[in-house]
């Protein structure tokens, strides 16, 4: 085995994602890079993909198709068939895409793979989302890379808590010393950040986000899909390590309580030029950093969006919370 480029098993898990295989997985089968599989895990799909991975195993004998049978008795979510491809998997390092995504370049899993280091057992890169005009778009996008922001910056300063599994590489001898997903198995969601956040420390984890590193994929195109996406999304994070939990508590409280104290202070009209010029400094250092950050993720476009958006967030998020308390939502992904 290569230290430079080790063999990889890249896994998609997919079900009915017939549409989406045909315009990303082509993609995921070309990367320039010297020996990997593809695992495809068909679960319980009721369209066509099982006969068109088939077709496509033909000419791509790297490509291997792993089929989940319906079982009335049993319903299972996406960590069941993620096992299952892990444990077909025939290589130690494994890569995560999803079915709705595809790389940025074909160099995607080389650039991934070369930040495997002696001591490096997991890899957490950029997922982003294609770019269109419409403004639920750039707010989906916003909240993405505000994410990616947050989750990055804690991992290169040395206290990572999660990664996203449609950009993610971890060692499949991980994934078993931590007996795979079962600490959170009880729920639907987690399966990529639960796992960095059980498994991850300062010294096993690296970062790439260079941009040919990248995966995109197509982000909900209705508002109400998106939050129900949200809410599966921040469910998990009830389970993160007390840690994690404190610190990302301190940021949205300090957030919130920043923007409801200088509407209070307008309101009342307590010294305005003070509260005005305080606000001011706060949005010129957020335009600094931010900006700084969402061009480094390729997503410039946004950074004229931040003022509306920083408020957004302190609307949104409490509504996805107190949602998540009264509503319970469950699907497979």
């Amino acid at each position: 085995m290569s230290e430079i480029e080790p063999p990889v098993s890249i896994i998609i898990c997919a079900r009915n994602e017939l549409k989406n295989l045909k315009v990303n997985l082509q993609q995921v089968l070309e990367q320039d890079y010297s020996r990997f599989q593809v695992i495809v895990v068909n679960d319980c799909s009721w369209d066509e993909s099982q006969k068109y991975l088939e077709e496509l195993s033909v000419t791509y004998t790297h490509l291997k198709v792993v089929s989940i049978k319906e079982q009335e008795r049993y319903q299972h979510g996406k960590k069941f068939a993620l096992t299952i491809g892990i444990k077909s998997a025939l290589y130690d390092h494994l890569l995560l895409i999803d079915a709705d995504c595809y790389p940025a370049s074909n160099q995607w899993m080389r650039l991934m793979m070369q930040h495997y280091k002696q001591r490096t057992r997991i890899v957490i890169g950029y997922g982003a989302y294609i770019k269109t005009s419409s403004i639920l778009n750039q707010w989906i996008r916003f909240d993405t890379a505000f994410n990616a922001i947050q989750y990055l910056s804690f991992a290169l300063a040395r206290n990572p808590y999660m990664g996203v599994g449609r950009n993610l590489s971890y060692q499949r001898s991980l994934f078993f010393e931590n007996k795979g997903f079962a600490r959170h198995q009880h729920i639907m969601s987690g399966d990529d950040d639960l796992f960095i956040n059980d498994t991850a420390t300062a010294e096993n984890l690296s970062v790439q986000i260079n941009p040919d590193s990248f995966t995109y994929s197509q982000p909900k195109t209705d508002f109400i899909d998106w939050f129900r996406q949200k809410k599966r999304h921040i469910s998990a994070s009830r389970l993160y390590k007390f840690k994690h939990k404190f610190l990302l508590g301190i940021y949205y409280f300090s957030h919130i309580s920043f923007l409801v104290l200088f509407l209070a202070l307008l309101i009342i009209q307590f010294k305005i030029e003070y509260v005005v010029t305080a606000f001011s400094l706060r949005l010129v250092f957020q335009m600094i950093i931010f900006g700084s950050c969402l061009k480094k993720l390729k997503e410039g476009d946004l950074i004229p969006f931040i003022p509306v958006f920083d408020i957004w967030i302190a609307v949104v998020y409490p509504l996805i919370a107190i949602s998540n308390r009264l509503i319970k939502t469950k699907t497979w992904k």
